[in-house]
């Protein structure tokens, strides 16, 4: 929990016992001993955070582990760093910036294969739990993956906005009947209003 806090672009064991100026050995029997909960990192992260008025962004990375042959979760994921896919633990997590520029990770999940949950699926829990535990967040935001029919009509049956990557093969409509994909579009540099299938209206702009 408290390397997801200080150090979440690296929270390995590894690196908590290098940080820590401990063994290795020491940070598995404290991780085997503890049972740290995604409620806890949310109790003690949010101390120092305005829950009201900020953007809650959901991402997700690969803790590369080639050479495991036995550990627990470790699958074959898609990494974003490696631009394919690689054996490791795939890690979930939400991530806060209050109105005031302050931010932490609030809540988190291991991918577990075996729970035969998808990454949305994991996406859509632990937003509902943020929100049930206090969390007021203007805007809700991700990258394609979690850019799903289903997973924006939840943020706005919260009442939330939000701002998400779309796949440039999403099919939209400018006139009612005529669908075409989002990378036919000749958006303005002010934006588009368009209807994205299976959702509603949304505004959609270039990259850039």
């Amino acid at each position: 929990m408290f390397l997801l806090l200080g150090e979440p672009h690296s929270p390995t064991g590894n690196r908590l016992a290098e940080i820590m100026e401990i063994s290795h050995d020491s940070v598995n029997r404290f991780l085997l001993r503890e049972d740290y909960t995604p409620r806890d990192l949310f109790e003690e992260a949010c101390s120092g955070l305005n829950l009201k008025g900020g953007t809650i962004s959901v991402d997700d990375s690969v803790l590369d582990k080639p050479y495991s042959q036995l550990m627990a979760f470790v699958g074959h994921f898609w990494s974003g760093k490696h631009h394919g896919v690689v054996k490791g633990i795939n890690l979930i997590t939400l991530y806060y910036t209050d109105p005031h520029g302050h931010h932490q990770p609030l809540d988190y999940r291991i991918y577990d294969k075996a729970a035969n949950k998808t990454k949305n699926d994991y996406f859509q829990e632990m937003l509902a739990e943020v929100l049930a535990w206090g969390l007021q967040p203007a805007f809700v935001t991700g990258d394609s993956w979690y850019s799903s029919a289903a997973n924006l009509k939840m943020i706005k049956n919260h009442h939330r906005g939000f701002l998400f990557a779309l796949e440039s093969n999403r099919r939209v409509s400018v006139e009612k009947g005529q669908w075409l994909q989002v990378q036919q579009l000749a958006i303005p540099e002010d934006g588009s209003l368009v209807y994205l299938r299976g959702f509603g209206t949304v505004s959609v702009s270039g990259s850039g």
